[in-house]
């Protein structure tokens, strides 16, 4: 894939042509756009990024692999405020290791849409954090530096 209309009709911003001057005059930094336009725009650029990324899974694995010394994981705890005051856990920490031999499979199972797999994998991943695993089990979003 790569960048052009479709990448951004998905995203919801189209520049059209009578819109081009709008988006010179963005460029230049004599107007700014709207923050829903802001908002549509950044989505469809990481949109357009991660589709990237994935269509090239081998440099991405190569990437995350990096010689076998595997790449740095940070666990950040499930968000405590939704919970009642008298259970939350305040001892919840962000969590730091290194993540090696999972980087193919997982890049596979992402590639494919095989969420169960990405499950297991994650599984396998946490399952060293001890009283922590809980606060890791359920997670609403992985970010993968790419």
């Amino acid at each position: 894939m790569s960048g052009g209309r479709g990448p951004r009709r998905r995203g919801g911003t189209v520049l059209l042509s009578p819109a081009r001057s709008k988006g010179r005059s963005w460029a230049r930094g004599r107007q700014t756009p709207r923050p829903a336009t802001r908002e549509a725009i950044d989505t469809a650029y990481w949109n357009l990024r991660a589709a990237n990324v994935l269509a090239n899974s081998g440099a991405f694995k190569r990437h995350l692999n990096r010689g076998g010394r595997g790449s740095r994981v940070e666990i950040h705890p499930i968000n405590q405020q939704p919970v009642d005051e008298n259970r939350r856990r305040d001892n919840l920490r962000v969590r730091s290791f290194q993540v090696r031999y999972v980087w193919d499979d997982a890049v596979d199972a992402l590639t494919g849409g095989d969420a169960s797999k990405l499950e297991e994998i994650w599984d396998d991943i946490i399952a060293d954090l001890d009283s922590d695993y809980g606060a890791c089990q359920y997670v609403s979003h992985v970010g993968l530096g790419a």
